[in-house]
């Protein structure tokens, strides 16, 4: 028995108990279920970093409105699958107010969470020419975006964003989509799990691509605001989230509410289409819909089969949400910000006990401190050091089943460790390099 902060015999069973070998190769869920299984038996509890979820109460104004709708009625009848006209309004100033983008009420449209908005996304961008049925992922990712592709036969190509910052940008993108059949470009910004944050010269050379390749970008938007280098809390005043919008119409987000408000449980998620985009028409979206035209086809062909509409009070809650902040009467920014501000003092305590930042800057200036950030240490590969941090109860993912080009590291999420864990992880990362002397 190796003499380990958490019993080594216990994770050694429940390691081989799962199966899964090496460990860090197995996927967010199956970490959880894993750390989930060695907190039971142990009754030790993790430093917990694998799994992105809100460490912060929901918005009160959204579970007010839910309760309230529920009460109503509403319960008992089925939404308007192109969503409640309070919502629809609310999204729009939304995108108006915080990112300075103009968008009719019409072309916003919810879905149970972003994750199913990207599965409609992929069913109709992808479908629109019969030449070109895949998606260009600017990696590192969210895995089950590359999931949701395969699930539906689409094919996918992606590099590692981080080695082509900047002007090398546009001639990857072109190398890429040169070889690839691609109908749409997929990115996440801020990026999940290395904290990227794309600069305006990247998403004008973005918008360009798409313009001369006539490839829809979409936009996942899921960490909304949240680089607190520039502070965008106050509506309809720079500086706005950053968006590829303003040099293509060809374009689509998903903007969620899980993170930004903390009401990742009621699966409620907006999209956000252009309204070039959404009144387009194309011929091959006739092999599976009814009709050629974009929104018809999103709507009425994807989101109805999938789940024919979002549920009702959610939206209620998200547009009591938004309201709340075009208001300037709830500042969510504000609030999310103790993420940016853990991130900070967690990394720090991981590069004095001889840990590495993976992915560093932000070209010329340091990654923002935000809900993520990356780790390797010297002598472990990720998956290696995503099992090796178990004896010492930390948990985190391994980079590579994100695409990244970095295999040595490893993705933290500062959400669900509590400010009076710090003793704790400081101690066992002191156990860590004692044990593992750098």
């Amino acid at each position: 028995m190796r003499k380990t902060p958490i019993n080594s015999d216990i994770v050694s069973k429940v390691i081989n108990d799962f199966g899964i070998h090496p460990v860090g190769r197995g996927t967010i869920r199956e970490i959880v279920k894993i750390v989930n299984d060695i907190q039971e038996e142990t009754g030790n509890e993790f430093i917990r970093m694998e799994m992105g979820v809100p460490g912060l109460e929901p918005a009160e104004v959204g579970v007010e409105a839910e309760i309230k709708a529920l009460k109503s009625g509403v319960a008992s009848r089925y939404p308007n699958i192109e969503g409640i006209p309070t919502l629809k309004n609310e999204v729009s100033r939304f995108v108006k107010l915080f990112m300075d983008i103009d968008v009719p009420p019409e072309c916003c449209i919810p879905t149970v969470g972003s994750m199913m908005g990207g599965m409609a996304s992929f069913m109709v961008v992808n479908r629109s020419d019969h030449y070109r049925t895949g998606t260009l992922f600017l990696d590192p990712g969210f895995p089950v975006q590359k999931q949701q592709c395969l699930v539906l036969g689409h094919s996918f190509g992606s590099f590692d964003l981080y080695d082509y910052r900047g002007d090398k940008l546009e001639a990857k993108l072109e190398e890429e989509i040169n070889m690839g059949r691609y109908s749409s470009l997929l990115y996440s910004n801020p990026n999940n799990p290395s904290w990227i944050c794309l600069t305006e010269q990247e998403l004008e050379i973005i918008g360009k691509i798409s313009r001369k390749y006539d490839v829809t970008v979409i936009e996942d938007l899921a960490y909304f605001g949240m680089d607190f280098r520039k502070d965008m809390s106050t509506p309809g005043k720079p500086p706005y989230q950053a968006t590829a919008a303003r040099y293509t119409d060809n374009w689509l987000m998903l903007i969620s509410s899980s993170k930004a408000f903390s009401y990742a449980g009621q699966r409620i998620g907006m999209m956000v289409v252009s309204s070039e985009l959404y009144n387009r028409r194309f011929p091959d979206l006739k092999r599976y819909y009814n009709s050629d035209k974009f929104s018809h086809a999103m709507i009425y062909g994807a989101l109805y089969a999938l789940s024919a509409g979002a549920a009702h009070t959610p939206q209620y809650a998200l547009a009591a949400m938004l309201k709340a902040a075009n208001d300037g009467e709830y500042n969510f920014i504000e609030v999310v910000s103790e993420y940016g501000k853990k991130a900070r003092i967690m990394k720090e305590l991981f590069t004095r006990y001889g840990f590495r930042i993976v992915y560093e800057t932000d070209i010329d200036e340091p990654i923002a401190d935000g809900f993520y950030f990356t780790l390797a240490y010297p002598g472990f590969d990720g998956t290696q050091l995503v099992e090796e941090m178990l004896y010492y109860g930390i948990s985190a993912i391994a980079l590579n089943i994100t695409g990244s080009a970095y295999p040595e590291g490893v993705r933290a999420c500062v959400s669900q460790v509590r400010r009076e864990q710090f003793d704790d992880l400081e101690y066992r990362l002191k156990c860590f390099s004692e044990d593992h002397p750098a």
